[in-house]
């Protein structure tokens, strides 16, 4: 075995679902993704530590959304008013978070030389033109290198026309019981969906109790970084597009979700915020995770 298959691997293995697991030795990290769950990562271990939630029967389950992991949210981030939005005079139908979360991804790559890396891709059918009518293609690079998971985004538009997007991810991460987190970012005010007012952000938020989420508006930095239990502290790093980042639990378990957003919830109704592709153009974006121990 040469230094550089023994610096990173690449396998995968059967657990309902085909599992791909890229590996850092040196780094004692390890991230498992199923393409054919949407595209999602179901374990995230960097230094170590594993970083995310997983709720194995919502994940076992194909007719189940699942509960934990790295859902891909396209093309939009939350829910819909009655499920439904207005484009161009026709009016769609769309679940939560869209198309991708629950589409069967393809592998088109993989390499393991001076990096742990898996491309893959999503196109669309015939079922995602029922949801959102236009021609895309999806390619998304899961790169693990020095001890940090990154996701670099293609969203091409194989349309005629412009299209929107709203694109965003909603990692599960462990965080454990507690639900009253200290978010280091330069946000200075968040929108309570709860009861819909526009909140100072100080930097902790007690998401104990409540039912909806609450986004962080208008940070400068494109980076936010929260505990993990008394382990360490996990940092997300991500393009400039996304400039919401929603923050959201349930009580009684054990995680928080950390989302960076492009645009806030009900943005295809709103039409507020959107990306527009341009026919035949691309949207590139990355998103980025890392730990240090404490």
């Amino acid at each position: 075995m040469s230094a550089t298959d023994a610096a990173y691997r690449i396998s995968s293995f059967e657990d309902t679902y085909r599992i791909y697991e890229l590996a850092e030795a040196a780094t004692d990290s390890v991230v498992r993704i199923c393409p054919e769950r949407g595209g999602i990562v179901i374990g995230c271990r960097l230094h170590g530590e594993e970083l995310l939630y997983l709720d194995r029967a919502t994940f076992l389950d194909p007719k189940a959304n699942i509960r934990g992991g790295v859902p891909v949210l396209f093309p939009i981030c939350g829910q819909l008013v009655e499920g439904r939005y207005e484009w161009e005079g026709a009016v769609y139908s769309m679940r939560n978070h869209g198309v991708a979360r629950t589409a069967a991804w393809e592998v088109e790559s993989q390499r393991d030389d001076g990096e742990a890396s898996l491309t893959l891709v999503l196109r669309s059918n015939d079922e995602t033109r029922a949801a959102y009518p236009f021609d895309f293609e999806l390619r998304f690079e899961y790169r693990l290198k020095d001890g940090k998971l990154a996701i670099l985004q293609t969203y091409a538009n194989r349309s005629g026309r412009p299209m929107p997007v709203q694109a965003g991810f909603h990692p599960y991460f462990a965080t454990g019981d507690g639900k009253k987190l200290v978010y280091r970012s330069d946000a200075t005010q968040y929108l309570d969906y709860n009861d819909g007012a526009v909140k100072p952000f100080t930097g902790a938020i007690d998401l104990g109790g409540l039912k909806e989420s609450v986004a962080l508006l208008d940070a400068r930095t494109p980076t936010i970084t929260f505990p993990l239990g008394d382990k360490g502290n996990v940092r997300l790093d991500y393009s400039r597009q996304f400039r919401t980042v929603v923050l959201w639990s349930v009580e009684g378990k054990p995680f928080i979700c950390v989302e960076p957003w492009t645009a806030p919830n009900e943005a295809l109704n709103r039409k507020e915020g959107l990306l527009m592709v341009e026919p035949g153009e691309e949207l590139q974006l990355e998103l980025a995770f890392s730990f240090a121990k404490n």
